[in-house]
């Protein structure tokens, strides 16, 4: 079911958006660039590294160790050349779909492949550094595993072949990784790593002789034309081509040629090319399915200093689902699926979940003008994230579909902290089995969330906020905070909608305090309003603040609500 409605996001390409800056600069540095261009182009490059110090820790991350081996120079640059995170998080997704071989699917391919093998290159290559730093690491990640591999962990006794001088030595522990073919390098391309310290890092050689143990030893591991006199060990350390290999007899083969190995170094060291040319022109744009619409909002609240619950509200308006009768009972059904995953493309929580929706006749007609609800509070850690949403009439198959940021904020322990502010057209108790599980249970209440912020003159409007970290008495180790709360049309209070509450009055004298009440709007004129929520602790003298806006509609002649949940 998920990967049917995931399917329903299509993806189409277009870099231009993210990368005109810095690909107009690369088009202009490889052509006669006039002085201008070049003097802007300095004072870009000093912009960018400011931004690359600047860079939240996340995404700095990315930047400098999960993409650091396969991103390009044009794309580094136009990374570092975005202005917001929005810019940054849209890059990111658009740099995975680049590369993946069916962008259509939900689960970007490439995207899998490179993690697993970094996965597997700090599982099986570390050697006092994580394992994707070192070469061996490096050419796995970017190349993936080799064809063939030729390890001697131990060294030992090596026969040279005859294009390397022949004769038997000793080595130090080394391997060759051989590729048949590697896009944009060649066939048969053979990679050499030595570990001459002993240590466990091999690194990558152009020079076959680093792994001869007996190189430095004199008369030790000769060549069969040292051991004919024909040579002098001694030679070796006067060539040209930056190795110290014995001479050969009947010269060096083309595959040895100095050229040839500095340019397959060279090869080997840059990204890997971008498989598909027709994406390489492009940014992510998303045609959704978008034939139901339906409203979502996030709030946090702290439940540790490294753990914050974020519920995620889905409110879909009935007329938007497709109901089938029968029996007298009027039936929908939605099927939701969520993902959220950092800014790397890890998957943090999924939920999926088949909401039913049940309306007697009687009630159907009024029905229509309300709302169906629905939410799941997951726990995150502090930092940024992407949630996806999508929602399915099943009867229909009609499809909506978000993404967006999703920005989980840190609560610090030495400062006046505060929830989110939700204001509820439902706050009651839950029984005691209840507490802490179940739909839009916080702790110990029920708070349903009204997400348009729509209220009527007969409603009395929830509000619902925690306030942590209030400082406790010296004396009576009791907190105590004052809350003032306002209601607000336009900049100015509204005459006899200004309240004040304490903690002593509401019983709560702990470091946390949670805000529940229920204000009467019958004496508010229709109109658009905003409340603002003061809360004051009078130990530490520090006041945080929590706004939020609503509507006041007048009261209709007559309201039913609808029975079924989740619904209203």
């Amino acid at each position: 079911m998920a990967r049917v409605m995931r399917t329903a996001v299509i993806l189409l390409f277009s870099l231009s958006l993210f990368l005109p800056a810095a690909l107009a600069q690369d088009q202009q540095d490889s052509g006669d660039t006039p002085a201008p261009a070049k003097k802007l182009d300095k004072a870009t490059k000093r912009k960018m590294k400011q931004t690359l110090k600047e860079l939240d820790n996340a995404y700095k991350q990315w930047l400098n160790e999960d993409v650091v081996y396969i991103i390009t120079p044009e794309e580094r640059n136009a990374f570092l050349q975005l202005q917001t995170n929005e810019e940054r998080e849209q890059f990111i997704e658009q740099f995975w779909l680049r590369r993946s071989s069916n962008p259509d699917l939900p689960d970007n391919d490439f995207k899998e492949e490179h993690y697993r093998r970094i996965a597997y290159a700090n599982e099986h290559f570390a050697s006092g550094i994580p394992g994707w730093k070192t070469d061996r690491g490096r050419m796995y990640i970017m190349w993936g595993p080799p064809d063939e591999i030729d390890s001697h962990p131990t060294g030992g006794t090596y026969d040279r072949p005859m294009e390397e001088g022949g004769g038997s030595t000793s080595t130090y522990p080394w391997e060759t990784w051989r590729y048949r073919y590697l896009e944009g390098i060649g066939e048969n391309i053979i990679l050499e790593f030595v570990d001459p310290s002993g240590s466990g890092e091999y690194h990558l050689t152009m020079d076959p002789s680093e792994k001869d143990a007996l190189l430095h030893v004199p008369g030790a591991g000769l060549s069969l034309m040292e051991s004919m006199g024909m040579a002098s060990k001694a030679d070796r350390f006067t060539r040209s081509d930056g190795t110290n290999l014995p001479t050969a007899m009947g010269g060096t083969p083309a595959s040895m040629d100095e050229f040839n190995r500095l340019e397959l170094y060279a090869k080997v060291q840059k990204p890997p090319e971008v498989k598909f040319k027709d994406l390489e022109a492009v940014v992510t744009s998303r045609i959704v399915r978008d034939q139901m619409h339906f409203n979502w909002r996030t709030d946090y609240l702290k439940v540790t200093n490294d753990t914050v619950l974020v519920p995620i509200t889905i409110q879909i308006p009935n007329n938007q689902l497709s109901f089938q009768a029968k029996d007298g009972i009027h039936s929908a059904v939605v099927n939701i699926f969520g993902r959220i995953t950092t800014l790397t493309g890890r998957v943090v929580q999924t939920f999926e979940d088949s909401v039913n929706h049940d309306i007697p006749d009687s009630l159907f007609q009024q029905s229509m003008k309300l709302q169906s609800i629905y939410q799941k509070a997951v726990p995150l850690r502090p930092g940024l994230y992407r949630l996806d949403l999508v929602l399915k009439d099943v009867q229909s198959g009609n499809v909506g579909a978000v993404n967006n940021r999703l920005a989980v904020p840190r609560y610090e322990d030495d400062k006046l902290e505060a929830s989110s502010l939700i204001l509820a057209d439902q706050i009651e108790q839950v029984p005691a089995k209840q507490i802490g599980t179940g739909m839009f249970v916080l702790g110990s209440s029920k708070v349903r969330p009204r997400l348009e912020g729509d209220f009527t003159t007969a409603d009395r409007m929830g509000i619902y906020m925690q306030v942590y970290n209030l400082k406790p008495d010296d004396t009576t180790h009791k907190s105590s905070a004052n809350f003032l709360f306002t209601v607000k049309k336009g900049n100015e209070p509204v005459p006899g909608m200004q309240f004040k509450e304490t903690s002593e009055d509401m019983k709560q004298t702990g470091e946390q305090v949670t805000i529940e009440r229920l204000l009467p709007l019958a004496t508010l004129p229709p109109g658009k309003y905003t409340l603002e929520v003061d809360a004051t602790d009078t130990h530490s003298n520090q006041t945080i603040s929590r706004t939020a806006d609503f509507t006041v509609k007048a009261a209709p002649q007559l309201r039913t609500a609808a029975s079924a949940a989740p619904g209203r």
